[in-house]
């Protein structure tokens, strides 16, 4: 059984399918964690780094290293600068504190096969002098690229549920913090919105498009019928009318079996709380969110900013969003 510390990625967090014995969230400073969890067994600790007051203080990390059992604790990131720098990231593996990671979808991964020395030690930069040997330097780097870039792909598991329109959307409301590129893969679809930005590619040259994407922090992908492979995580679109999920049933009715413990979004989705509890239950599958139907003309939209900061994008406000 595992406990779960979590903050602003609360949310993110009460997606994941894992045993859970607790579950608390706040604001906590070390001494307070420690009081709650002395002589408490579990088996894993997953800890929203941004729960821990000061977080961005390495002295508060080192704390918590001298405090717990570094081998059972997992921190999920933020996607702060100070916490995604080289510094704070060798920081934590001098303090032990191998199993990081900035993806919802690594979590259960870390759980049965924990990092050791070895899979970090590229972040690693001792007295701040460059790492040795020119493997270690390209090793960090790609290890570096891939805990500071998102590549997140999009696939419609409905006909027509909307990964095209909503790609358009998100990467209008990412730009306001985020360096975004957005592609498709064997379409042209993008060409519809005027926006020389959005671009296309066949799946035989995606793959070296997106490798010169490096300065971009989130590449959104949609997928069509094009690899998954090259996500670093995938999001599964399905549209919850009658006809479209009969009509998806009928042609594969193991669909929702292979979907399992896949992050699964409905889009253009007309469903309550109710409703999707329902279609949970019936599907016997977990909904990531539900985005209703939205006027993609809008540049800030409060349920595609809240689907973002779901996603673990923090540097989005909230506070002007329209409806």
């Amino acid at each position: 059984m595992n406990v779960i510390i979590s903050n602003k990625y609360q949310t993110l967090l009460g997606t994941l399918n894992i045993d859970v014995i607790k579950s608390i969230n706040g604001e906590f400073t070390i001494p307070d964690l420690v009081n709650q969890f002395t002589n408490f067994f579990y088996n894993k600790m997953i800890i929203d780094v941004t729960a821990i007051k000061n977080y961005q203080n390495v002295n508060v990390m080192r704390e918590l290293s001298m405090n717990f059992a570094m081998d059972k604790v997992i921190l999920l990131l933020d996607d702060s600068p100070v916490v995604n720098s080289g510094n704070y990231l060798s920081q934590l593996v001098s303090f032990g504190i191998y199993n990081f990671t900035r993806s919802i979808d690594a979590i259960p991964f870390l759980i049965e096969n924990p990092n050791s020395y070895k899979d970090v030690a590229g972040y690693q930069n001792i007295n701040n002098t460059p790492a040795s040997g020119g493997m270690q330097m390209a090793k960090r780097k790609e290890d570096e690229g891939r805990i500071e870039q998102r590549i997140i792909g999009f696939k419609n598991v409905t006909e027509h549920a909307g990964a095209t329109t909503l790609i358009y959307m998100l990467k209008k409301h990412l730009e306001a913090a985020y360096k975004v590129k957005a592609i498709e893969i064997n379409s042209n679809d993008f060409e519809y919105f005027n926006d020389k930005s959005l671009e296309s590619a066949d799946f035989m040259n995606v793959t070296y498009k997106i490798a010169n994407y490096s300065d971009a922090e989130v590449v959104l992908v949609d997928l069509n019928d094009g690899p998954d492979n090259i996500c670093t995580e995938v999001i599964y679109l399905i549209e919850p009318g009658i006809i479209k999920l009969n009509k998806l049933i009928r042609n594969d009715r193991k669909v929702f079996e292979k979907l399992r413990n896949k992050k699964i979004v409905l889009n253009k989705s007309v469903l309550n709380n109710k409703d999707v509890s329902d279609f949970e239950y019936e599907s016997g599958s977990k909904v990531y969110f539900n985005i209703p139907c939205l006027d993609e003309k809008l540049s800030n939209n409060k349920k595609i900013n809240e689907f973002l900061i779901a996603l673990g994008f923090s540097r989005l406000n909230l506070e002007n969003d329209k409806m």
